[in-house]
């Protein structure tokens, strides 16, 4: 599923962004390259969004399902934590999916010239994922119940009875195979 491989990358991509950090930053929190440090950020927010673009078109529909199996969950099997973290996973993504359609706005209006590897495309890109950050971590903290919540509904879901065999145990009577037909 791809929300699962979303959530491995985006720890990663969060454990690495820490090492990093840890590393060029003072005990009082401030970078020591103010610059270095932003362009690295950047970097961090851009890879988090590409790990969530391939979940982003069908994260609407994965937290919607998870709201139905909740719902036929019974009460014992249900964290309680679960509704608040739907509740979060969907503001988020409608906060990535205004975000997408500023961005989508911003590109229209930016020059012809404006293509990936220009400042002024690229200054506008990066704003828009820095801003996306903080929603995608709420789906990198929380996704994890979206699946939580389909294997406690897989868990759950009645067991069917093996329907009867049809083992032959006899074949048809003789009476009936030669018996008058009509």
């Amino acid at each position: 599923m791809q929300l699962a491989v979303f959530i491995q990358e985006s720890e990663q991509i969060l454990a690495d962004w820490d090492a990093y950090s840890d590393q060029h930053t003072g005990l009082d929190g401030r970078p020591h390259d103010e610059n270095a440090y932003g362009l690295r950020a950047g970097l961090r927010d851009a890879a988090t969004w590409r790990a969530f673009n391939r979940t982003r078109r069908s994260a609407k529909g994965l937290v919607a399902a998870a709201e139905v199996q909740l719902h036929k969950l019974p009460a014992s099997r249900i964290q309680s934590r679960w509704a608040w973290q739907l509740g979060a996973l969907d503001a988020a993504l409608g906060q990535l999916a205004r975000l997408q359609w500023a961005w989508l706005a911003v590109q229209d209006s930016l020059l012809a010239s404006a293509v990936p590897g220009t400042e002024a495309y690229d200054e506008a890109l990066a704003e828009r994922s820095a801003e996306a950050w903080h929603y995608l971590n709420e789906w990198s903290l929380h996704g994890q119940a979206l699946l939580d919540i389909h294997a406690a509904a897989l868990d759950h879901q009645p067991r069917t009875p093996a329907p009867p065999s049809h083992s032959p145990t006899a074949p048809l009577s003789s009476a009936k195979a030669t018996g008058p037909r009509r």
